[in-house]
């Protein structure tokens, strides 16, 4: 990536030297280390953009990061084995109370006097 982002900073620079000149209608090489400066500026400056870019996707995965582990500890408790016990909890409920739940409704619907 940094030798495609030096080639582009070099055209870029180079072709905004040669625009300059061919706007105000001059010759493309009137001074020929403007156009040796306007390429080392493009270099520089793409090449700036690609580590810009890098750092803050560095930035960006940190902060994703620390949000998902703030909304983990909000939402299911404070590590993954609290989370993992109120699953097991959970189903330990749903284990128990379906099959007496169940049992209560045949009885009492089965029951005589029930109307």
């Amino acid at each position: 990536m940094p030798a495609s982002a030096t080639m582009i900073g070099a055209l870029l620079g180079l072709g905004t030297q040669m625009y300059s000149n061919a706007l105000r209608k001059l010759p493309c090489m009137r001074h020929p280390w403007e156009h040796g400066l306007g390429m080392g500026l493009g270099v520089v400056s793409l090449n700036q953009l690609v580590k810009w870019d890098a750092k803050l996707q560095e930035d960006l995965d940190k902060m994703l990061g620390k949000a998902m582990a703030a909304n983990v500890r909000r939402y299911f408790g404070l590590s993954e084995f609290s989370c993992s016990c109120v699953i097991i909890a959970i189903h330990f409920l749903y284990l128990i109370f379906l099959p007496c739940a169940a049992i209560l409704l045949t009885v009492f619907c089965l029951r005589p006097d029930f109307k």
